[in-house]
């Protein structure tokens, strides 16, 4: 199955042509249609991991050539896919969560005229994310990640007659696009330093790059930082993600929670080779999640708006998996434990949110909810059980990932003096921080008066 990959891609593609092309014709039954091309893709995704599992670990790397895509004089790009165990995570998470998000939209957006336009776009953002973890180059990982930015924007204002939800939309994708320069910097650093960039030829003489010319390196890791802060809503590029809690709720646990915010994580993460050789932008990463982490933590407990609050949680614990990320080799596993976990609890939230809100006439200020779990009480346990996991309660699967990125940021460059102190505290007061907000919209929502 990992030789039939591109149907990863393929089937979520063809699946947002035939449903914009029919248009009207295609109404009665589209939204079904995309929750079986997201299915289906979620199928494919699990035969290659079985089949890559089946594979030593020293194999588990494997380059499917699509076709040759930039053939100019001595420069030839490839255009292709890299399976390898990151990027079957990301699959199988954006895969299963993604149909689990396409089944709850089909009641969610049951009433909207334009709920087969809507499936088309949840398909196109999926392609796109698929394409972005996938890519065996940048350049190619760049179309994915322009592909979410133009899906986020279509589905944040799908309900662009609002003027609000309308500039919320343009906002976001405004605020990434400043991001976006970070890439392609980035992107003409490592032709003019490497000659290519596909991840072969970059990540090969990153580090001889490193002892030759620390400072090329360290400009590449800072853009691609700058690059990851926009889509991953990192401290200062972060203002864009509560006001994208205006597009429909399945869209929040879809790109806010599980999918495109965790692609500047990926980001990172992939781009390992490069930060290694630059120590000095590696510290940098750290340090941007520290803040971002505590930040997005101390606007969660002052919103009242029960989106937002889960947008900020989002912020919050993207820092977490950013901070992992900035301490090196030794907290990349952490990082994508964490994504994976988080992005399953907080979806589960966001359709909680959801849920809440069609009850409340579609009220989203807290002070105007409480007792909901007598009346509510499917949804009162399925958040409570994302609740417990942020938190962090054994056994639930927050405790295994947050409490591994805390032990490691005490342990983590032991010898560089402050650092193990400083961000080791953060992680600690942040996940107190998160207690608090956390509980304070549980215990608003389904108790009290």
């Amino acid at each position: 199955m990992i030789d039939m990959s591109w149907l990863l891609i393929a089937i979520p593609l063809v699946s947002t042509a035939i449903l914009l092309l029919l248009g009207r014709r295609s109404d009665a039954w589209g939204h079904w249609f995309g929750v079986l091309a997201s299915a289906a893709t979620f199928v494919v995704g699990a035969l290659a991991f079985v089949e890559l599992l089946g594979k030593d670990a020293a194999n588990r790397l494997v380059d499917v050539h699509l076709f040759d895509w930039v053939n100019t004089g001595d420069f030839l790009l490839q255009a292709g896919i890299r399976i390898d165990p990151l990027s079957l995570t990301f699959v199988l998470l954006v895969t299963f969560v993604g149909t689990l998000i396409h089944i709850y939209s089909v009641a969610y957006m049951e009433s909207d005229k334009d709920r087969r336009r809507f499936f088309a776009y949840l398909n196109l953002f999926i392609a796109s994310m698929l394409i972005l973890v996938l890519a065996n180059s940048y350049a190619l990982l760049f179309v994915g990640w322009e592909g979410v930015g133009l899906a986020s924007y279509l589905l944040i204002g799908f309900w662009n007659h609002n003027a609000d939800y309308a500039a919320a939309a343009k906002k976001a994708f405004s605020m990434n696009r400043v991001a976006d320069v970070g890439m392609i910097l980035a992107l003409g650093a490592m032709f003019a330093t490497f000659g290519g960039v596909d991840f072969a030829t970059v990540h090969g003489g990153a580090a001889a790059m490193g002892v030759t010319n620390e400072g090329m390196m360290t400009f590449i890791g800072l853009m691609l930082l700058l690059a990851a802060c926009g889509k991953s809503a990192q401290f200062p590029l972060q203002a864009w993600l509560g006001d994208a809690m205006a597009g429909p709720t399945p869209v929040s646990a879809l790109i806010h929670a599980a999918t495109m915010v965790t692609a500047g994580v990926y980001l990172i993460v992939r781009s390992g080779a490069v930060f290694t050789a630059a120590p000095t932008a590696l510290l940098v990463v750290a340090i941007v999640g520290a803040i971002t982490l505590l930040f997005g933590a101390i606007v969660g407990c002052a919103k009242d708006d029960i989106k937002k609050v889960l947008a900020a949680s989002t912020m919050s614990q993207i820092g977490y998996m950013m901070l992992a990320a900035g301490l090196g080799p030794i907290g990349y596993a952490f990082a994508i434990f964490h994504l994976v976990t988080h992005g399953f609890f907080k979806a589960g939230m966001f359709l909680g949110a959801g849920s809440v809100m069609h009850g409340m006439n579609d009220d989203v200020n807290m002070r105007n909810y409480g007792a909901l779990a007598k009346t509510m009480k499917i949804t009162w346990i399925t958040f409570g059980l994302g609740w417990l996991a942020i938190l962090g309660i054994p056994p639930f699967s927050g405790f295994y990932s947050k409490d591994k990125i805390i032990e490691v940021a005490f342990s983590a460059n032991e010898g560089a003096g402050w650092q193990p102190w400083v961000f080791g505290l953060t992680t600690l007061v942040g996940a107190g921080i998160t207690a608090f907000y956390m509980s304070r919209l549980f215990f608003m929502t389904f108790h009290g008066k």
